[in-house]
């Protein structure tokens, strides 16, 4: 003799066709019959800058515009056991920056060598939008106009002003 038995994930009221597809109810991983696949948070994991002053390659083509990718654990760990690292720490930086960026300009086998060659100025700036994104998690500033209050944000991450 066969038992019948209900599944315990659905419930079911009386009055209401809530657990029959297309009438309100959910699957049993939570999605809703019918409707819209749920809303799933999205991570900014690349961030676009230019430089101030701009990387000249041997041609002598200026490259300002670049993107920098999250940092990972590995990223911040691989550059320790380096030893141009290990003899200067200051190289950390130079490593470090090697491997989060994807691209300057229009070159995209960015590496130490090619970092060594920055300008000062552009070093220090992407090093300050390095700790931003990583440390902080954002690029984005909350601002207050000092005379009327106006509350708004900025992006710091070094695009021009009235640009995306």
């Amino acid at each position: 003799m066969m038992r019948r038995t209900a599944p315990s994930a659905m419930s079911v009221s009386a009055d209401s066709d809530a657990g029959a597809p297309g009438m309100g109810g959910h699957t049993q991983d939570g999605r809703p019959y019918g409707g819209a696949e749920p809303r799933r948070e999205t991570m900014r994991t690349e961030f676009a800058f230019e430089l101030p002053r701009g990387y000249v390659d041997e041609y002598g083509t200026v490259h300002r515009d670049g993107v920098m990718r999250l940092a990972t654990a590995r990223d911040e760990l691989v550059p320790l056991r380096d030893d141009r690292v290990r003899e200067n720490r200051a190289y950390l930086t130079v490593v470090l920056l090697g491997r989060v960026i994807t691209r300057i300009g229009t070159i995209t086998d960015v590496h130490p060598g090619l970092i060594e060659n920055f300008f000062a100025s552009d070093l220090a700036f992407l090093q300050d939008l390095y700790r931003r994104v990583n440390s902080e998690g954002r690029s984005r500033a909350a601002v207050a106009c000092p005379e009327c209050r106006h509350e708004f944000t900025v992006d710091l991450s070094g695009s021009r002003l009235g640009e995306p």
